[in-house]
């Protein structure tokens, strides 16, 4: 039946096997061609070098070795690519490269994540230094003044005259807003198309000449009372206790605009308005009810009074301004007190109540000092308003008390007594509680509750933990704890 069987039928045998079971590579003549393959490996030497074509052959095959690989052929074959390279070789290496892959995307991913973290970390870092600037510079603009006044008072007696002075400076604000709007915008305005759009917090119409008379009168004479009660006051105290006083007008203005304005009433308020009043109270009793210090706590109450009636008018009649507003309206201000206020000091000067000569003895340096940093600290009142918190602004005016206080025992070697050392915390501790947010106690509660959930799941954690500890000890020792139901 098959011719081309070898004599001893050995091959013929072997060809129906391999064609029965479906071996993979299987020809008619497979087994005489591994036949002689086989031989010709026989042929080589234990310790000779057999060809290469021989070196590649990975298994001798047998007659009985088909029967063992009679189940292999399908999952081989399908394992083989037709080069002769293997599959799982081939996914073995796409998997590493998959692998790879991934890894250089987590770590270019956590690359990213670190820098972003890093961007946020100085973009957080810059804005506290911002606002420590903010601080400290509202801070020594106010202190600078305080002294500045003192200094001036020992060759120039004029209070009224340094107020109208420093006043009239105020007519540069808008133009170095004006100034600022022009190195920063984008979309640069004309001066006058910038002027009658900041006029617009007079009313849509805009400043009028009715409307100049009318709110602008008012603010200004509120302006220069505060101020020139301010130098008063300074005559008769120390710096350090004028400050702490003038501290006294965030009481006023809560009082005035919860009677007035009708605003919300709030606890803490009430006790730092009483703990201001107190602390009034005890400077005045420093000295004993009597002489310079009853004159100069006056004075400086009564500017801090007028200073609040002005902030509670310009809420009620005027309403929010942003800075190209509050610059137009305190330049205004400077216009009205030039105009309609310059006739004062020259009735004071011919009346002798405030004279002097000759007219070269003027302290003009000193002069221009005061209303240059009393000018400063309007701007960074104005601009810290718009640029940060009101909050920072108002913790920066409070520190000008310790600010002053270290100015007067290092400079001027004053001894604070008990009595008005205690006035000045009293008046701070009323002034910081003024500056808490209306939402303080539900914040407060909130913050107080938050904790309480914090610590509780902490304790749950620990529990947890423990009771792990426990049975993983218990294992250890050959027992299971079983819970009870």
């Amino acid at each position: 039946m098959d011719g081309k069987a070898a004599p001893n039928g050995v091959a013929t045998i072997e060809d129906r096997i391999l064609r029965i079971t479906g071996y993979y590579g299987y020809y008619p003549g497979y087994s005489s061609q591994k036949s002689a393959s086989r031989s010709s490996v026989i042929q080589c030497k234990p310790g000779g070098n057999c060809p290469s074509r021989h070196r590649g052959m990975t298994r001798q095959l047998s007659p009985l070795s088909v029967a063992e690989d009679s189940a292999a052929p399908i999952l081989e074959l399908q394992n083989r690519s037709p080069s002769g390279i293997c599959r799982h070789s081939r996914v073995r290496r796409q998997s590493r490269s998959e692998e790879g892959t991934q890894t250089h995307t987590e770590s270019s991913s956590q690359e990213a994540e670190g820098q972003t973290r890093c961007q946020s970390c100085t973009s957080t870092f810059l804005k506290l230094i911002w606002r420590f600037l903010i601080i400290l510079s509202v801070s020594s603009s106010w202190v600078g003044t305080t002294q500045f006044v003192k200094i001036t008072y020992e060759t120039f007696d004029c209070p009224f005259f340094m107020t109208w002075f420093s006043t009239n400076w105020n007519i540069m604000v808008f133009p170095i807003y004006y100034s600022g709007h022009l190195a920063t915008a984008q979309e640069k305005q004309p001066p006058i198309r910038k002027f009658r759009e900041c006029s617009r917090i007079f009313g849509e119409d805009g400043l009028t000449l009715k409307l100049f008379l009318k709110r602008t009168a008012p603010f200004s004479i509120l302006w220069t009372l505060t101020n020139y009660l301010y130098l008063l006051a300074l005559k008769k105290l120390t710096a350090t206790d004028v400050s702490a006083l003038f501290c006294c007008n965030k009481a006023f203005v809560f009082l005035l605009s919860w009677i007035v304005l009708k605003d919300r009433f709030m606890g803490a308020r009430i006790v730092a308005a009483i703990m201001a009043i107190t602390g009034i109270v005890m400077m005045a009793y420093a000295d004993g009810f009597q002489g310079d210090s009853i004159i100069g706590v006056a004075y400086a109450v009564g500017s801090a009074s007028t200073s609040a009636l002005y902030k509670v008018l310009f809420k009620m009649f005027l309403g929010s301004a942003n800075f190209g507003e509050a610059a137009h309206f305190v330049s205004t201000l400077g216009f009205f007190n030039l105009i309609f206020i310059s006739v004062t000091p020259v009735i004071l000067y011919f009346t002798k109540v405030e004279y002097w000569s000759p007219f070269s003895a003027v302290p003009w340096g000193y002069l221009c000092g005061v209303a240059g940093l009393w000018l400063a600290f309007n701007i960074l009142v104005n601009v810290g308003v718009v640029l940060t918190y009101p909050i920072l602004i108002s913790i920066g005016t409070v520190l000008s008390v310790p600010g002053n206080a270290a100015v007067d025992l290092l400079k001027h070697k004053m001894i604070f007594s008990v009595v008005r050392l205690g006035a000045t915390i009293i008046i701070c501790i009323g002034f910081l509680l003024m500056l808490l947010p209306e939402e303080w106690d539900e914040i407060t509660l909130r913050f107080i509750n938050s904790l309480k959930e914090k610590k509780s799941e902490d304790h749950a954690d620990d529990i947890t933990d423990s009771s792990v500890h426990t049975r993983s000890r218990s294992r250890a020792n050959g027992t299971v704890s079983i819970p009870l139901a």
